[in-house]
């Protein structure tokens, strides 16, 4: 089943992308500044989520990944 279909897949994804982003714009932050807007303004946008909201997206982390480990 793919990410799309089944939920907590999807929120696994969303978590990492929005980690994921935020670890670049904080390692090169040239590379997502200047895509602010159009298609790849999303990964700009996810990389803010991820600064401003770090604690709630840490949490969310760990909490995904204990229902992982810990699912049937």
């Amino acid at each position: 089943m793919s990410a799309i279909f089944n939920f907590q897949s999807l929120l696994t994804v969303i978590l990492l992308l929005i980690c994921t982003c935020a670890y670049l714009r904080a390692m090169a932050p040239s590379l997502l500044d200047k895509n602010k807007t159009g298609f790849l303004g999303i990964f700009w946008k996810c990389s803010r989520i991820g600064e401003r909201k770090s604690p709630y997206v840490a949490v969310c982390c760990v909490i995904m990944a204990l229902s992982i480990l810990f699912s049937d």
